[in-house]
């Protein structure tokens, strides 16, 4: 007696071979299960020479009838074998006159007489959902789930006269996720696996090759058929337990509990390992404790104190509600349809009349499943209006939520409208007019999913750079908003949508934020340049657009993480099998800096988002604005709540306590080296989350005499004035060789005259101001200690006299390798030049080497032996060569020495969001 029936490993098979040889078989069974085994077989050059299914139910045919009756396969639709304990005569006679060699039973109600499954030449075979001897019985799934097995499978077995006790073919087994339930089981692994073992099984019978293990009796369970009456929910359970018994009988039978006089089953259980959110209270006779009706669900609780939450409730009428709307009763008003509607209803209405064949006409007040329809139907209905509503995607969950027609109906188009989405987001701007457009600024935290003050209330002003005044007012987070954004975090991560959707699908999302992006680049590019001065044009090329870039890059990576294969020493006599998972990590904290400010949320966060994580962002205290504008076109894009969360405020508190944080289990920071030491050092302390560091740099830019001199001016101009010189991998320091060491300097001084300094909104200016007015000052005493100790200031070192924060771009030269200048990042428009004899590389690479920094490097050479030599021994994360800045969202980026460790970028920064799990079995 059989029910229904990642990655499979296989018992008891000698794996893939060659089809060559081929059965006549006898399919008998029932269900979309059969189906398939029937039509695989086939495919595979198998005669099946009868089908001997169920009678039509309601007017309707089994899915296995109707395909082999297409086929022009014989078909017999017997109500039963045998009566009495005999064969009937007339059903046995016309088994037995198909001549089949071997009998297969992917899914069969029947009782099937012992002459008739030992008749053929091969005997008969037959699938069971469970790893036998385990979980015999009708209800093998259900128990799997109940009994909280970790490991779930199937069994292709040699029928005997006993319950599902007949010698192994061959097994194959699979995890049994957290919240699984016997549809997600079935679904994800039963069915399609299923279906090839049972194929697999056939032609190793075929092949001569088909083992014949017996079953051990050690370990044997025989379990009853699970029933409704005798799915009533125990409350004296744990959590756990408790969850396994609502999810083993989720969707059939369905565990149920009293509430109100009325049975009402539960549906989409899961542990809720997060805290239980408000609520209001729900009496369920015999719970100890008062469930919770809270915003994501019913949460119930077990004898441990531990806590279960339920998203789905059905009353004893059939009609199912979201657990949440369990005091509104689920109600929502009809909408009226547009013409586009009603074409589409009327497609649906022919969609239910072709599966409801047995109903004349289907009215508004027609029930999808009291009308007949099953399990398998639902898959169908999907499929089908998938198919022909021009991709409309719908649940299960949907069609169960709905069963009358009418309400189906309205549920499409609520989808379609969108309208069956999350309230609109509120956001509440502030706006200005400026650079000929309405800019609007969000300015709160970003939590959960909603723009909220901070929980004190507390403001800070942030400045436009161009003139010193105040942009807007920004909510300055405290501790307790960071419990809450890590708290929303951790819950859409454990037991939100993000953790249940499928790789292909984030990468979908990820993709659609990264055209709202683009679609919205000026306005985002007009942010940047009022909260950073950021050029305008340069904020447009870089700043956005390649953000834009990177959000469509690791877009395409999401379905594409995968871990490997390990052949290893095998355990003889027994064999093994290793493989390895990549796994998101979790919770990840993400603080990033000012320079770059929309740029460098998008190099760490897609990378963190693709490999399925969630996040909580720090922006830079002074340049927050861009970072709250992406959470707004998240949410457009149609992330879940909790999965990004955008929380402003000061480095001192809401920085370290997101690297304090116990929840948090990794950090991506980009900064300066001091704080970057003092992040790992409480990564650590706390509870030793994985860490990676963008710090600061020294970087030297090498130019020979055998250079093309107008590019090395050129690139060595932009290699430091670069988006004014705050920029990560800026050439800190120019060793130019001594024959066209003047000619070098005076070209680069002819060009800074050129160069035009003011408002970065205007098309024509090359220079814009510094971020802000500390970093300025700071700016201005880093030439005067230059100064001081001898360098030789050839141009700028002033204060562009002038409103707002800008300073001339600078040269120094005469720079000796013991100066200030030489050793220290100015982070600025500072040219640092140092002369060096002429052919003396090795001694020019000592130099550029003798620093603690090593984020990038560069040289110009037109001899490629020379650039080759030189890149090998210049000790930094990236070597630049004949040119400058290129970066590339594929390229991983990163520092060795005190410029920190991991990468941005490239397939390699998803393993910084990645955590690798190793797999070995015995079989």
């Amino acid at each position: 007696m059989l029910r229904r029936g990642s990655q499979a490993l296989r018992r008891f098979s000698t794996g893939q071979v060659c089809f060559k040889n081929k059965l006549k078989l006898a399919l008998i069974g029932q269900s979309l299960f059969g189906q398939e085994v029937y039509s695989h077989l086939r495919k595979e050059g198998h005669r099946v020479v009868g089908v001997f299914t169920i009678p039509d139910k309601d007017g309707k045919a089994d899915p296995l009838a109707l395909a082999a009756e297409k086929d022009g396969t014989p078909v017999f639709k017997f109500p039963r074998w045998r009566v009495k304990g005999k064969t009937i005569k007339e059903v046995s006679e016309a088994y037995r006159s198909v001549g089949a060699e071997l009998n297969v039973l992917p899914f069969c109600t029947q009782f099937i007489p012992m002459d008739v499954i030992d008749s053929p030449k091969h005997g008969s075979i037959i699938y069971h959902p469970s790893i036998l001897p385990r979980h015999r019985g009708a209800s093998a799934i259900n128990w799997t789930l109940i009994m909280g097995d970790k490991k779930a499978g199937l069994s292709v077995f040699w029928a005997d006269d006993g319950l599902d006790t007949g010698p192994i073919l061959l097994q194959r087994s699979c995890d049994v996720e957290p919240n699984d339930t016997v549809d997600a089981l079935y679904n994800r692994f039963l069915f399609p696996e299923g279906i090839k073992a049972m194929v697999e099984a056939v032609q190793l019978i075929a092949d001569g090759k088909a083992p014949r293990i017996p079953q051990p009796e050690e370990g044997a369970t025989y379990e009853g058929i699970q029933k409704k009456d005798n799915a009533k929910i125990s409350w004296d359970l744990s959590a756990e337990v408790l969850h396994n018994w609502i999810r083993g009988h989720d969707k059939v039978p369905g565990a149920w509990a009293e509430i109100n006089g009325e049975m009402v089953t539960f549906y989409g259980s899961s542990l809720l390992n997060s805290s239980v959110p408000p609520g209001e209270p729900l009496e369920i006779k015999g719970a100890k404790k008062p469930g919770l009706v809270t915003k994501n669900g019913l949460v119930v609780f077990g004898n441990d104190g531990k806590a279960v939450m339920v998203r789905n409730l059905q009353f004893e009428d059939g009609k199912m509600i979201p657990a949440s709307q369990y005091f509104s009763g689920g109600e929502t008003s009809v909408v009226e349809l547009t013409a586009e509607e009603l074409k589409v209803a009327e497609t649906i209405k022919v969609i239910w009349a072709g599966i409801l064949s047995n109903i004349p006409v289907i009215e508004d007040s027609t029930d999808f499943f009291k009308s007949g329809a099953r399990s398998m139907d639902v898959v169908r209905l999907v499929e089908e209006i998938r198919q022909k509503c021009g991709g409309l995607q719908l649940q299960n969950e949907d069609v169960y939520m709905a069963t009358k027609f009418q309400e189906f109906i309205q549920k499409v188009v609520r989808k379609l409208r969108g309208e069956d989405q999350e309230a609109e987001l509120v956001v509440d701007y502030v706006s200005k007019e400026v650079n000929e457009m309405t800019v609007k600024m969000p300015y709160q935290c970003f939590i959960n999913g909603q723009f909220i003050d901070a929980d004190d209330g507390k403001t800070y002003d942030t400045i436009n750079p161009t003139d010193g005044s105040t942009i807007c007012k920004v909510a300055y987070a405290s501790l307790v908003d960071v419990d809450k954004a890590v708290a929303a975090a951790k819950d859409a991560f454990e037991n939100g949508e993000w953790g249940r959707m499928n790789a292909r699908e984030r990468g979908r999302l990820m993709y659609r934020l990264a055209d709202l992006l683009e679609e919205n680049q000026e306005e985002l590019a007009t942010i940047e340049a009022l909260d950073s001065g950021a050029v305008y044009t340069l904020a447009l090329k870089t700043h956005i657009g390649m953000s834009v870039q990177t959000f469509r890059y690791f877009s395409g990576w999401c379905d594409k993480i995968q871990g490997s294969t390990i052949p290893i020493n095998q355990a003889r006599p027994n064999r093994n099998l290793t493989f390895t998972k990549k796994e998101p990590l979790g919770v990840c904290a993400i603080i990033i800096p000012w320079n770059y400010p929309l740029m460098m949320l998008a190099w760490k966060s897609a990378a963190c988002l693709a490999a399925g994580n969630t996040l909580v962002l720090k922006p830079a205290q002074v340049t927050p604005l861009t970072a709250l504008k992406f959470a707004e076109l998240s949410v457009k894009a149609g992330f879940p709540k909790g999965v990004i969360n955008i929380i402003p405020g000061s480095g001192g508190i809401v920085g370290q306590h997101l690297s304090e944080h116990p929840d948090i289990r990794k950090l991506g920071f980009t900064g300066s080296t001091v704080i970057g030491k003092q992040i790992m050092k409480s990564c650590a302390v706390s509870n030793l989350k994985k860490v990676s560091l963008e710090l600061g740099g020294k970087s030297p830019l090498i130019i020979f005499n055998d250079c093309e001199l107008d590019k090395a001016v050129r690139m060595g101009m932009g290699a430091v004035f670069f988006n004014k010189g705050e920029n990560c991998i800026a050439a800190g320091r120019l060793f130019v060789e001594e024959s066209i060491h003047d000619e070098f300097v005076t070209s680069v001084v002819e060009e800074i005259k050129k160069m035009k300094i003011g408002d970065p909104l205007d098309r024509s200016t090359d220079h814009g101001p510094q971020n802000h007015m500390a970093h300025l000052e700071k700016l201005l005493q880093y030439c005067e200690a230059g100064v001081k100790e001898g360098a030789t200031l050839v141009y700028g070192g002033r204060q562009v006299q002038r409103p707002g924060f800008f300073m001339e771009p600078t040269v120094f030269t005469d720079v000796e390798d013991h100066m200030y200048l030489a050793k220290e990042e100015s982070f600025g428009p500072i040219m640092v030049i140092s002369k060096f004899q002429n052919g003396d590389i090795d001694g020019v690479l000592q130099r550029a080497n003798n620093t603690e920094y090593g984020l990038a490097s560069g040289v110009f050479t037109r001899d490629i032996n020379k650039a080759m030599y030189v890149s090998e021994k210049l000790e930094a994360g990236t070597v630049f060569i004949n040119t400058y800045n290129k970066t590339d969202v594929a390229a991983p980026f990163g520092g060795v020495k005190q410029s920190g460790f991991g990468k941005d970028l490239g397939e390699e920064a998803l393993n910084e969001y990645l955590k690798t799990k190793t797999v070995t079995l015995e079989y």
